[in-house]
């Protein structure tokens, strides 16, 4: 059974300060896989699958702000059907 992933972009003051690092804490908490990732127009990337209810919990996390050190201004999401199955939560580069 495939996993239930979105894909989010999270926009605002979100890269150097440690908007990732909160992310895959949060998401390991939950159970979700998955990586974050900075983009180069400033925002985050942050792929979420797993339980419908723990990666809704995830993304409710980061349209509510995040860790206290971000600012987001808005989180764009869609439903994402990977090419791979993820094991963990990863940051990538």
């Amino acid at each position: 059974m495939a996993a239930y992933c979105v894909m989010a972009w999270v926009h605002g003051r979100v890269q150097g300060v440690g908007f990732r690092y909160s992310t895959q804490y949060e998401a390991k908490k939950l159970g979700v896989t998955g990586y974050a990732r900075n983009m180069d127009d400033g925002s985050v990337e942050v792929l979420a699958c797993g339980e419908p209810g723990a990666v809704d919990t995830l993304i409710n996390w980061l349209k509510a702000g995040g860790p206290r050190s971000a600012r987001v201004e808005k989180v764009l999401t869609e439903p994402h059907h990977p090419q791979r199955e993820w094991t963990n939560f990863g940051i990538r580069y």
